[in-house]
Order: structure tokens, then sequence, then C-alpha cells
């Protein structure tokens, strides 16, 4: 069974006669990746969802032909790509893009972490988290589901909650005492406070505490975000800490004004937004589902690839579609296309309105986004930096600039009689490296301090350095030959992220005696720069709505 108790309450439900089972049964297997941190062998997936192997390996090989999936050897490990099922829904949604500046602003300003959270039915998932990097990291992952009692959010959504929705929270207390349907939490020592009296005296108050619910240590204090045109909860925004630094009591003395004068600013930006041009939708979405069947044949389930591209359907502009909207935009027939979202209906991931249009649920964010949402650089490269190596037998970093130093976060080395042994974490000068022109090059005020010769052959001349580095910036990589050590050759080309900065740079370097310099421009820079692209697709996704760090 899935792991987490609330999303797998609709599968206990009667499944629809309409409903696409493959479909069903990959979100499974989704979810159980997700919940296991994005990694999994093949076995225990087998284990977690119950299906048989042969279904297993047929729904990950079309998962990794979608590029939502790395094989690698016995396990299954998710990628960053998934991250744009998620993607999809708060594009739709739009409040991280209309209100992340203000919780990042006030995470400056308290020095703490900040978060905006949405219901899911009787539950809480995070859409934004601004966090402080400390040794005790005090913030959840963005599409981590929590439940309401724990929470200083959810007595606040629970202020609008129907009798039916009352009545599923205590069904799902009395099921699930301990809490083992939430991953992402320990388990429940205590029963915890009069949860109903909880979210009456948020209405009262207009704010909620969490003090210590979650884990001891762990306080929040949280306001409401209201709609200003509907008048009800867009999202709530908190301001979370530890007792070694704030009591609750000192929360609602000292930070809760400063939180209320936020949100009254987030309210005025949601009431401010326009609600914008309708954006085109993609169109055919499917179309080369069909292509991959006739090329894998049984091992390419294309009822599952056809249905989880009609999520990508929905963003920003097209928070609700129709039918007709859903089939354009996948070049699925409608019939197709009914059945995959009277399946997502049944999963809790679709909803409808009452006019015949359907949107993305906050469930979506279950689909892999959780452990990806704090993905760095380096964690992003290296499954790139393994296969470029494998490629051109030869090793390949990645680097960042620190100060006048290029810094290596990430490596794969080769296993060669004579190679190039550098340990991640280790610097060098930038000016004398082809990782550090790259970097140098993009550089608004480039400052490679003192030019000192390593090497005979070292640029020590600010004048030829300065040449070197526009040479970098025209052609789109650089070269340097032994001027960081004797006999050492080294190619790097710039990453970049969604902005088009240049936030790292990728190399490989070998012996001078391998290849003349054309020969290894010829043979090298291709790879190199298609290396560049793969991970600068992925820092694309990843980095859509949540931070990448480059270290």
């Amino acid at each position: 069974m899935p792991a987490d108790t609330a999303d797998a309450r609709p599968l206990a439900e009667p499944v629809p006669a309409e409903a696409v089972a493959p479909l069903i049964r990959g979100v499974a297997v989704v979810r159980q990746l997700t919940d296991a941190g994005g990694v999994l062998s093949l076995s225990g997936l087998e284990r977690a969802t119950g299906l048989a192997r042969s279904t297993v390996d047929r729904i990950t090989a079309t998962l990794a032909r979608m590029g939502y999936v790395r094989l690698d050897g016995r396990d299954a490990v998710l990628t960053p790509r998934i991250m744009e099922l998620g993607n999809a829904y708060l594009a739709a949604l739009r409040l991280p893009s209309l209100l992340d500046a203000r919780a990042d602003a006030l995470a400056d300003e308290l020095d703490e972490s900040v978060s905006l959270a949405v219901a899911d039915r009787d539950g809480i998932r995070f859409i934004h988290q601004a966090t402080r990097r400390r040794a005790m990291s005090l913030s959840f992952r963005i599409g981590d589901l929590l439940p309401a009692e724990r929470t200083a959010p959810g007595p606040l959504f629970a202020t609008e909650w129907t009798e039916r929705e009352w009545r599923r929270w205590r069904e799902r207390r009395a099921a699930d005492p301990a809490d083992t349907g939430f991953p992402a939490l320990p388990v429940r020592s205590s029963p915890g406070p009069d949860f109903e009296r909880s979210a009456v005296q948020a209405r009262q108050n207009g704010y909620a505490l969490d003090d210590q619910l979650i884990e001891p240590g762990l306080v929040a204090v949280s306001v409401p975000v209201r709609d200003p045109r509907a008048g009800t909860i867009a999202c709530v925004a908190s301001v979370v800490s530890h007792t070694s630094r704030h009591t609750a009591e000192d929360l609602r003395n000292s930070l809760l004004p400063r939180l209320r004068s936020a949100v009254r600013a987030m309210e005025e930006d949601l009431r401010e937004a326009s609600q914008g041009e309708p954006v085109a939708a993609p169109s055919g979405l499917a179309t080369w589902t069909g292509a991959s069947k006739q090329e894998l044949g049984r091992e390419f389930v294309e009822s599952l690839a056809r249905g989880l591209t009609v999520l990508t359907a929905f963003g920003e502009g097209r928070a609700e579609l129709t039918l007709t909207e859903v089939a354009q935009a996948t070049g699925l027939a409608r019939a197709t296309a009914r059945r995959a979202l009277i399946t997502y209906e049944h999963l809790g991931l679709i909803a409808t309105s009452g006019d015949r249009r359907f949107a993305l649920t906050p469930r979506v964010l279950s689909l892999g986004f959780p452990p990806l949402s704090r993905t760095t650089l380096p964690d992003l490269a290296l499954p790139h930096l393994t296969a470029l190596a494998t490629r051109i037998h030869e090793s390949a970093s990645l680097a960042i600039l620190v100060g006048g130093d290029i810094q290596y976060t990430a490596r794969v080395a080769t296993s060669r009689v004579m190679s190039v042994n550098i340990a991640v974490g280790t610097r060098f000068p930038a000016y004398a490296t082809a990782l550090g022109r790259v970097l140098l090059a993009d550089a608004e005020h480039p400052d490679p301090g003192e030019l000192r010769p390593l090497t005979p052959r070292t640029l020590t001349d600010p004048v030829a350095l300065a040449a070197a580095l526009e040479r970098v910036r025209s052609q789109g990589y650089a070269l340097v030959d032994e001027e960081l050590e004797a006999g050492l050759r080294s190619i790097a080309v710039p990453v970049r992220d969604r902005t088009g900065r240049v936030v790292a740079a990728l190399n490989t370097a070998t012996h001078v005696t391998g290849r003349t310099v054309e020969e290894y421009v010829r043979d090298i820079l291709p790879a190199l720069t298609a290396t560049a692209t793969a991970i600068e697709a992925d820092v694309r996704v990843a980095g859509r709505f949540t931070r990448v760090s480059a270290s």
C-alpha cells in the first residue's frame, strides 16, 4: 500500500470503470519513489506497490523513456525532469511567483525560515520555502504533506472546513493515530491538543501557533493570506524557528506583528495582480509516445506516458482547462483524454468545477517534487558527468568561482594509469585554468587577483588575460595549455541558470601528448557542450520554483 495515508485514501474508493489502470499503477510507483527519498530498488518497488516485477520493470522503463526516472543498476532514481509535473501545478496556482519575494524578504528581515502552504484536504502542503542556512535547518521540502492538526497553518485552514471535511479528518485520525502515513514527520508520540478547539481559537485570533507539535524544539506562527476577491484563504504564511532562538510566546509577541505586516503586503499584491491573458496551451504533448511504443514494444506503457502528459497541459494562464482544451494540448483523442482526467480525479490529482472545467490539485506535488526540491547543482550535474566521462574516457568536473579561485564541486574520475587527480573541494587560481576563464569571462567585474607564474606558460600579463577572456566570451569555451601545471591541457564550457547567468563551468583535462589542440577541440568540445546543455535543461526545470544551490 502507498505510504502516504492521505494520498492513498482515494485508492480505497471504488475505481471508476473508465479509469486507466496502467496510469494508476504508474502514479503508485512514482509516489513510492517519492516517499523513499527519490531512490528505491526495483525489488523494493515491487514490495511497496504490490505489483508484479514485470509490471514494475515496464513502468520504470516507460518513466525512464520520459526522462522522469534514471535506471542505475538495480535502482530506480527520480530525475529533475519529473519536477515539471509539480511545476505545472505551481505555475497554474501563481501564488509562489506572486508572493515568494515577500516571503524571502521577511525571512531576511527576521533571520528565520518563512514558508507558504496551501490546504490539501485535511492536510497542508508547502509551496514555497525561504530557509536560513544553519547547522539545524528548520524547514520542510516544497510538496511535503503534513497533517493539519500538527501544524500552525492547519487550524487556520480548518476554519473553512465543512462538516464533511471535519468528518473526513476524524476518520483519518481514527485510522492512523500515530501519523505513520506522513513520511515527512516523526511518528506521533502523544494525542496533542484539541484540534477542533485550536481551529476555534484560530478563527478568533486570526493567527495560529505550533508549539512543538511536529517535534520537540520546533515552533511556528502562522497568518492566513486571503484572496482579496473571494475572501477565502489562498495560502498561509508561517515563520518557523527553534526554541533555542524563540519560544512560541516570543514568536507571537515579537514576530507576529511583522508577519502580519508582510501578509497585508501579500494580499495587496494579490489584489493588484492582473488575471493575465490566457496562455495558449502547448500542442501535441503526447504525439511522441506512438514512436516510442513502436520502438520499445511491450516494454513501453503508452497509456501511462500519455496520461502523464495530461498534467503538463496545465500551467500559468491555464489553471483550468476543458476536456477539449486538454485533448488539443496533448493531441489525444477526447475519449483518451477523458479517461485520463477521470483517473486523476479518482486519485485526487485533478478536481472539477461546476462549469465542466478541470484544475490540478496540490496533490500533484506528491509526484516526485519533495525529494528534488532541495537539489543542488552538483547533484544535478553528477549523472551527466558520469555519462560524459564514460563517453570521452577522461575525467569530468564541475567548478564554481570563489573569489579569485575556482572550487571543484563535482567530479567523476576515470581509471587510467596517467590521469588528472583532483578532489571535490580543491581550489586553484582561476586565471590559470580553463574553468576559471569561463567563469571570469562572465563576471561583471572579473578580479583574478595576483597573476603569478605557475609554469613557464602561465599568462600573467593583465592585458593578455583580458584578451583571452574576450575570446572565451566570443567562442563559448576556454582552452588552457600547461598554464596550471606542465603537461596538463584542459577545455571548459559554461553552465548557465534559467536567467542565462553562468553559475558554474564544466571541464575535462588530459595530458598534452594525447591529442593536438585541434584534435582535442574537435573530439571533446561537442561532448562537453552537449553535457552542459543537458545540465542546463535540468537546472531550468528544477529551478523554476526552487533554489538550486551552486554548491
